[in-house]
């Protein structure tokens, strides 16, 4: 990616915040999308959030203690949440502004992907900060790590998959070699090793209890190597912009075609991933509502009962979505 999510949105506000599939409206048509996307987001039940359960009966907390151990975690549907702590619009702006929930509820909710982004912590030698580009969050990595080790204690049957990436941007900005000293510091001299699991795609036995480390950032240490296209380890869907007309109809395509891919090919030694965020000059809570109403939701209701893995699914804002969150962790119980 060569343009900061967060730099091109509030450069984009202006003239794209007010479109439609890539097309200019009038101001009171924008007005009306505008109401229309904002009920749309209250519709969702409160209580939705809060059941602890799926349609499906499984308890959102502890789903993957009810699957077998020996199943690889290349063989799951994995939910997950796409920059997942930028929780406060105050913390950039509502063009960055992600997330609702926190870790800890995420986890909770049943989330068991976490994309943390970090550059160095202002005033400190060898902290890591979680940033959206350059924007502080106000959270600390090792804020991360203890909520999961957390979790994890109280959950023995579950695992977390972290991507870390060098956010590599602002005053902050690290080198990849310091990135990966200050890693190294977390991992050693704070005492995190133990909590990660750092040898390649493991079994849901092998990866309970402990957070499967997947590295954007430069290193040599043998871990899986994160990629937003393919690489060994991953086939990843990230279309986050795009110049064509309709452009959300676009990235609908391409969700509903990686979720096609994921499902004809059972047995590939890659992990998919197909975010279902997308940026290019919309709200992301707006664009997420669009997503979920005309593609998302339409596609995983009409496959119900499919056996079938997708992979890794990161999102914005499931809190909006617990129908889609819940769908994601059913599917790992079809026959």
């Amino acid at each position: 990616m060569t343009v900061a999510r967060r730099t091109l949105l509030t450069g984009a506000a202006a003239t794209l915040a007010g479109t439609l599939g890539g097309l200019a409206l009038p101001a009171t048509a924008r007005a009306a999308t505008a109401t229309r996307t904002a009920a749309a987001t209250r519709a969702v039940p409160a209580a939705a959030t809060v059941t602890g359960s799926t349609p499906g009966g499984q308890p959102t907390a502890d789903w993957m203690g009810r699957l077998d151990a020996a199943r690889p975690l290349l063989g799951l549907t994995v939910p997950g949440t796409h920059d997942s702590c930028c929780t406060d619009p105050a913390h950039g702006t509502e063009w960055s502004h992600t997330q609702n929930w926190g870790v800890p509820e995420q986890l909770t909710q049943g989330v068991r992907f976490l994309d943390i982004r970090c550059n160095g912590l202002q005033g400190t030698a060898d902290e890591l900060g979680v940033y959206h580009s350059d924007a502080y969050q106000y959270v600390r990595l090792q804020d991360v790590l203890d909520q999961c080790r957390a979790f994890l204690t109280a959950h023995r049957g579950e695992t977390v998959v972290m991507r870390l990436r060098n956010e590599n941007a602002g005053g902050q900005a690290l080198d990849p070699a310091e990135f990966r000293r200050r890693v190294d510091h977390y991992l050693d001299d704070l005492g995190y090793r133990p909590l990660f699991h750092l040898s390649g795609w493991p079994t849901l036995g092998t990866a309970r209890g402990r957070i499967v480390l997947v590295a954007d950032f430069a290193n040599d240490w043998g871990v899986i190597q994160w990629s937003s296209g393919s690489n060994a380890y991953f086939r990843t869907q990230d279309l986050w912009q795009t110049d064509q007309l309709f452009p959300l109809r676009v990235k609908g395509r391409a969700i509903t075609q990686q979720f096609d891919t994921a499902a004809a090919d059972p047995a590939s030694s890659q992990m998919y991933v197909n975010f279902l965020s997308y940026a290019g000059g919309y709200w992301p809570k707006s664009a997420e509502q669009t997503l979920m109403d005309q593609s998302v939701y339409p596609y995983l209701t009409a496959h119900v009962g499919r056996p079938a893995r997708y992979g890794i699914v990161p999102m914005d804002f499931p809190d909006f979505h617990v129908n889609v969150l819940h769908l994601l962790i059913d599917q790992n119980f079809t026959a």
